[in-house]
């Protein structure tokens, strides 16, 4: 079924737009955006953006080569670098997880790199991802069957040529990891130590114990550091892209950001930008992601007039550690919840209620080897059951020496909260994990934006389709960070600068005028409005859903939204002002209404989208969803970029 356009005088006219033909409110009219079909008619996410991609060149970005960008960092940008408040670079990467920093490392071969990080580079979903890495490196697996499995877990809603792309290109980004001093367990056959997850036909998972993204983020940042090319900008959130129009394009030339250590805005010229700023989990009141996953990098995207798919695939981890089920409760709330990974069921541990009874067996022939979505909502209707909090992952009959040694730090959270795993089972109960939507990717990490790539969670890329594979999610953010390089080279070497772009878009305010005063009441407003916005977000459009209760979730959020900003403005808030806790907040209302949207446009249960009004998988509906381009000028504030987009016309 055709995606609901309609062409009216030449300008594209649509709400949100769906590959089945649905539409979530009144159709506005946007300037002219062309896909030519290809996102109407084609599946495959190989057409859907790197076929219809044309690159044309502004007078932003030159096609003759400028000489003074060969060498970047030198004489050229000292002249401009001297308030510090406009930075130029070749190469600008948001986001300093696998994705981001594996990508730097390459292009920085080439070109100055900006990694701007919103905390401590180390403080991303990599940081906290336990399990480990899948990738075909035992004689008895196969492609195929990695593949298999990674398009049954996805409810098969995948793109298979993205599937096939990441499943063969794998074991090479693996071994590039361990070149790079990357360190994996090994069996006692000196080999790999390959452990198994939910939803996997074989053992496949590279791991370092159950801290195996702790340990990719350490040799890469080690090697990041170590690189003259690459500068980390810590501390830095991101505002928005700083995109013009371009005729029908648009064009991406950097982004502004802000120093929350200085309360400074800094703006970044770049030829490519990179966005790996990860996902959206804190949308949700209870989730495994850092508080840095506020959906920063989908909201600016989308804002920029980016493509968005596949936002209604929230995966809930079904076994985040339910703290209230500790023999001693945390002192203080967690700002994230503590991850029990899959490998503990993988390695045999057993689900059951607070009444000893195992339930799994119930709900799947896989058991607790079933994946995520399936486990996730077999957990959540043992708990609306039986009126419980939490369920029960037991781990201790296994021998004492082979749980320290697989999962020490899941040993020694508990440990230190009164629970030994090795005698006792773990309180759980599932928690937002991992957004299989994102921004819209070809097979080279490329969006419609021109100069903007996406890898990692915050794209989306066909791989998960409706759900995620365990382990699958570092490794797509490999493939990804490494296709998107040489693009990003052909791009940036095409392409030089006019160094007074900078002043083509207003730049942001830091709202000091407003008096200490009154930013204490709208920081205390916002932390209001974020609390209730995940409370809908749980309550409405959590694991199991229904049409009634996303229609009342997107009228709740609307009102809230217009009640926070109605606040804001009222008390000298403008346009342009920028500060942490609100640019959040703006984001995460922008990806709420991302996610309920895309969910009502789905009537039907696929993966991890489960609606008890259309309870069956529809073969006609196994199509992406897909988010056109919204207007700059109408909508709210968190549906606006803070600037106005300069019009350029293309070089003759």
């Amino acid at each position: 079924m055709a995606a609901s356009i309609a062409y009216v005088g030449g300008h594209l006219q649509y709400g949100v737009n769906f590959c089945m033909g649905q539409s979530y409110k009144q159709a506005i009219w946007v300037p002219s955006v062309t896909f030519n079909g290809c996102l109407q008619r084609e599946l495959s996410w190989s057409c859907g953006v790197s076929k219809f991609l044309q690159i044309r060149k502004c007078n932003l970005f030159q096609s003759r080569t400028n000489e003074n960008w060969k060498s970047f960092g030198t004489v050229i940008t000292s002249a401009y670098l001297r308030d510090g408040s406009t930075k130029y670079f070749d190469f600008a990467v948001i986001g300093s997880g696998v994705a981001g920093l594996r990508y730097a490392l390459e292009v920085a071969k080439h070109g100055s790199v900006a990694i701007i990080t919103k905390a401590e580079p180390h403080e991303s979903n990599t940081n906290y991802a336990q399990g480990g890495v899948s990738a075909v490196l035992c004689p008895s697996d196969s492609v195929e069957s990695h593949m298999q499995d990674t398009i049954v877990a996805g409810a098969y809603l995948c793109d298979e040529e993205t599937v096939k792309v990441v499943c063969t290109e794998g074991p090479d980004r693996i071994r590039e990891l361990i070149a790079m001093g990357a360190s994996f367990d090994h069996g006692d056959d000196g080999n790999l130590h390959l452990a198994r997850e939910g939803g996997h036909s074989h053992h496949r998972i590279v791991h370092a114990a159950d801290m195996t993204g702790r340990e990719i983020e350490r040799a890469l940042l080690e090697a990041v550091v170590n690189d003259p090319n690459i500068s980390v900008f810590k501390h830095h959130f991101a505002i928005d892209l700083l995109t013009s129009q371009d005729g029908s394009d648009t064009v991406c030339h950097g982004i502004d950001a802000l120093n929350t250590e200085t309360q400074e805005v800094v703006r970044f010229i770049s030829k490519v930008t990179l966005l790996a700023s990860g996902g959206a989990g804190h949308i949700y009141p209870s989730t495994t992601n850092p508080l840095v996953a506020t959906g920063d990098g989908m909201a600016m995207a989308h804002r920029a007039q980016a493509v968005i798919s596949n936002m209604e695939f929230v995966q809930f981890h079904p076994t985040a550690l339910a703290d209230e089920g500790l023999p001693i409760e945390p002192k203080k709330t967690r700002e994230n919840s503590f991850l029990i990974t899959e490998a503990v069921r993988g390695d045999g541990g057993i689900l059951y209620n607070l009444s000893m009874e195992r339930f799994m067996p119930l709900y799947d022939e896989r058991a607790e080897l079933a994946p995520r979505d399936v486990v996730a909502r077999s957990i959540d209707d043992q708990l609306k059951k039986h009126n419980e909090k939490y369920v029960l992952l037991d781990i201790s009959h296994k021998p004492r020496e082979k749980i320290l040694s697989h999962f020490p730090n899941i040993a020694n959270e508990c440990l230190q909260h009164g629970l030994d795993i090795t005698q006792q089972p773990i309180p759980v109960v599932p928690a937002a994990h991992y957004m299989c939507g994102g921004v819209r990717a070809g097979l080279q990490g490329e969006t419609n934006v021109h100069g903007l790539y996406v890898a990692g969670e915050v794209a989306c890329t066909g791989l998960h389709g409706a759900n995620r594979l365990a382990s699958n999610s570092l490794l797509e953010a490999l493939v990804f960070a490494r296709r998107a390089v040489q693009p990003s080279i052909n791009h940036m070497k095409s392409s030089s600068l006019d160094l007074s772009a900078s002043s083509l878009w207003t730049r942001p305010l830091v709202p000091k005028s407003l008096g200490s005063d009154v930013m204490h009441k709208i920081l205390r407003i916002t932390k209001e409005v974020r609390k209730e916005l995940q409370s809908i977000m749980w309550k409405y459009v959590g694991i199991v859903r229904s049409t009634s209760r996303l229609q009342e979730a997107e009228q709740k959020i609307g009102k809230l939204e217009a009640k926070w900003e109605t606040y804001l403005f009222e008390h000298g808030w403008q346009q342009t002002m920028v500060a942490l806790e609100a640019c959040e907040m703006r984001n995460l209302f922008c990806c709420a209404k991302l996610v309920v949207s895309s969910a009502l446009a789905r009537h039907e249960s696929r993966g991890l989208h489960y609606m008890t009004d259309f309870p069956h998988l529809e073969e006609s509906k196994r199509l992406p969803t897909v988010i056109f381009p919204s207007s700059h000028t109408t909508g709210t504030w968190s549906s606006r970029q803070l600037h106005q987009q300069p019009i350029v016309k293309s070089m003759v």
